[in-house]
């Protein structure tokens, strides 16, 4: 290798890069400290940044709806108030969301788990009543059931307890969020007004991104950088949008349905379900195997009718209503995606099976293009070894007779 600038530079960046790591890994803590601090630095930007491809996700579609209602008469006018009135009817939008979530939904939610604890004792009575009677009705036909063994008192306990302790941590964290009220209403006003400049200049803040990539890469690393930023971003708003759009949609039909066959808990069990479907595939299932419970402690038989019409609303949710409002998304196979909800939870929790679809999916459609990149130049150079294989051979040139050479 030859000793030049280049090189030399990427030496020193290796050197200095493996010191730093000797360093991290013989000083844990002084590590952990300073990673700790960069993040608390950087903590506005990145909730910046994370609040703009949220508010991105709704402004998208109410810019269209702008262009749409003003039709042929969107003049100059229009075109400059188009970004800053959406972008103030997109914030108003997440707020409105936001409020309702802590100012209506929670509320409704510690009633609900209020009313379930205090009523828990004379529902369990109720329900091991009905398990007694359907266990003497199947035993007269040969048909044994093990026996209701649920102790009222001590499931009270243990309820009360689990929310006593987590209700004290959760007043201990409130408590020192609000010890440091100052820092995260500076947080939370730096990344919305981070957030709201990316909005606001996103187009020319794209072309500046591009420009850099450009000057730092070459031509070929360029245009491969671009094309994957272009495609994870795709991948993450698609993802976004139809986890979020199938979740109103599923949460919203099962209030209505359960309103109209007036089984308990509407509310509640609605918020679950559709907060559990962002989860894919299997998350609107916890929801509902969860209200299944709540619901079976006040009458079994309602608890049943409340499976089924959860499993006719999952049908007419996934196949009919599903594919026409928001289409295939995500373009991931079922059973990589099963994969990715698996080791994403084992790592990351909630957190990680939220996560690791939309990363998963930006993996496989490289790893698909690549594949079909290369099967592309294969097939065209069999396609040119092919042709060059079947041309006629160049005529040989006309040999002088041996006769006239050997006269020379």
């Amino acid at each position: 290798m030859d000793l030049n600038k280049k090189n030399m530079k990427r030496i020193a960046l290796l050197i200095a890069f493996g010191l730093l790591l000797y360093w991290g890994l013989n000083h844990p803590g002084q590590a952990g400290q300073m990673l700790s601090t960069v993040f608390s630095i950087f903590l506005p930007f990145l909730l910046g940044g994370c609040l703009a491809f949220l508010l991105n996700v709704i402004l998208r579609p109410v810019e269209r709806g702008w262009r749409r209602a003003w039709g042929k008469r969107d003049g100059p006018r229009q075109k400059r108030a188009q970004r800053p009135v959406c972008l103030l009817v997109s914030t108003l939008l997440l707020v409105g969301v936001v409020f309702a979530i802590f100012f209506i939904v929670v509320p409704a939610l510690k009633d609900s788990v209020v009313n379930f604890v205090s009523l828990l004792p004379s529902r369990l009575a109720h329900l091991e009543h009905w398990w007694n009677n359907l266990a003497g009705f199947l035993e007269a036909h040969s048909i044994q059931l093990p026996e209701f063994s649920l102790n009222s008192a001590e499931l009270q306990n243990n309820i009360t307890s689990f929310l006593s302790k987590y209700g004290e941590d959760f007043l201990n964290t409130t408590i020192g969020i609000t010890s440091s009220i100052f820092s995260l209403v500076v947080n939370l006003v730096l990344a919305l007004a981070f957030s709201l400049y990316l909005l606001a200049q996103k187009e020319t803040l794209t072309g500046q991104a591009k420009k850099v990539v450009r000057a730092l890469f070459s031509e070929k690393w360029a245009h491969w950088i671009t094309d994957v930023a272009r495609m994870t971003n795709r991948t993450f708003s698609n993802f976004v949008t139809g986890q979020l759009t199938e979740a109103v949609i599923l949460g919203t039909l099962c209030f209505l349905g359960m309103l109209i066959f007036r089984l308990p808990y509407a509310g509640v069990i609605s918020v679950l379900v559709g907060f559990t479907a962002l989860i894919p595939i299997f998350g609107a299932f916890i929801g509902v195997g969860i209200g299944a419970f709540l619901i079976l402690l006040v009458s079994p038989i309602k608890a049943l009718w409340f499976i089924l019409f959860f499993v006719i609303l999952q049908q007419l949710e996934g196949n009919l209503i599903y594919p026409r409002v928001v289409g295939t998304q995500l373009g991931l196979p079922a059973l990589w995606v099963l994969a990715a909800i698996t080791v994403g939870g084992n790592v990351m929790g909630i957190g990680g099976m939220l996560l690791a679809v939309p990363l998963t999916t930006a993996i496989y459609r490289l790893v698909r293009e690549n594949v079909r990149k290369r099967e592309l130049a294969k097939g065209e150079a069999a396609d040119a070894e092919d042709a060059t294989g079947a041309a006629p051979e160049r005529a040989e040139a006309p040999r002088k007779p041996f006769a006239a050479k050997r006269k020379k």
